[in-house]
């Protein structure tokens, strides 16, 4: 396995930048998860890393090669990449066995065949076979193009949105089995998704882009718990945002103050994620409503005519008022 490094990698669609001075690591043996909404970038480095498309500046480096630059473009054949698409991309003319296959054509056919079924095997999945596409469920679909990726040992793989389309518990059960398999196999992945839960559930690393730009490169609790802006916090989350002024070290909202180093009299926007809110009966604001969310309740409280987001324990003692605590782990405060 290899190291896959952009440097700063510019591309560029009809005069706009898709990709703007990007640089950014993925780890040997690791997965680097690439955040962001539709139109952030993600796909295009995908592409330009498989060498489906050369960088209108910047390089990309697989280990130690130069494989994309604007004077070179390392075929993708030579790139020993492994693609794994949003739709599978599965032959639908081959079974399940005759799609780990086929990228082994350099082993006869034994040993295909044999190496085939071990994938097969190790994704759960050698009893379908000889099972084709259509007659394989999403998920399955998603683990037979998993292990057609990773059979022919390649020096990385990528993953464009492999869960999207999935129903809420095949999505985990698919999420926590393809980890699985990645960290078994020490596999350098790059992991595309616009879902905060699996970027966060999957990345060693984590990549949050916007507009084609790099936002922050961290660890996931290292951006999650210290986001560099304010875009940074809501890609990780539910936040309530205040506009306010700093004031002898605070910015004092509605609902708590916020700690802050800005320099008294600046222009600042608090953050506060909704599940680092405490409420408890009291005075301070008003209960809009309460609706289940899973294992919490979503609330929506108003004081001072603002209306935050809290999640709390599902089937809180919530009256019509309460009492607001603003936890600091999950408080920011950026420049306005």
């Amino acid at each position: 396995m290899s190291t896959v490094t952009l440097r700063n990698v510019r591309r560029a669609y009809e005069g706009a930048w898709a990709l703007d001075d990007v640089s950014l690591s993925a780890p040997e043996g690791k997965v680097l998860a690439l955040l962001g909404p539709s139109g952030s970038g993600k796909s295009t480095i995908l592409r330009l890393i498989a060498g489906l498309e050369a960088p209108d500046a910047g390089e990309i480096f697989i280990g130690a090669e130069i494989v994309s630059a604007p004077s070179k473009l390392l075929a993708t054949e030579q790139r020993r990449i492994g693609m794994v698409f949003q739709d599978y991309s599965l032959f639908p003319h081959l079974n399940a066995g005759a799609n780990v296959a086929f990228g082994l054509n350099k082993l006869s056919r034994a040993d295909r065949d044999g190496l085939s079924l071990a994938w097969l095997d190790r994704v759960g999945l050698r009893h379908r076979a000889g099972a084709f596409p259509h007659e394989l469920s999403g998920g399955e679909q998603q683990r037979v193009a998993l292990a057609r990726a990773l059979a022919p040992k390649p020096r990385a793989v990528l993953l464009d949105e492999p869960f999207s389309g999935l129903d809420p518990v095949q999505r985990a059960e698919l999420r926590d089995a393809t980890l699985a398999t990645l960290a078994e196999t020490g596999t350098t992945t790059l992991f595309v998704t616009h879902d905060a839960e699996d970027a966060l559930q999957v990345a060693d690393r984590l990549a949050i882009l916007k507009g084609g730009r790099l936002l922050q490169e961290a660890a996931p609790r290292t951006a999650y718990d210290q986001p560099a802006s304010l875009d940074v916090a809501a890609a990780l989350g539910t936040i309530n945002v205040f506009d306010g002024v700093c004031q002898n070290g605070a910015v004092v909202t509605p609902f708590g103050s916020v700690a802050t180093s800005l320099a008294n009299g600046a222009r600042a926007r608090a953050a506060v994620r909704a599940e680092t809110i405490a409420l408890r009966p009291g005075s301070t604001a008003r209960v809009l409503d309460v609706r289940p969310h899973g294992a919490h309740d979503l609330v929506r409280i108003e004081a001072g005519g603002v209306v935050w987001r809290v999640l709390t324990p599902a089937r809180s003692a919530l009256g019509e008022t309460v009492d607001v605590e603003l936890q600091p782990a999950g408080a920011f405060v950026f420049s306005a």
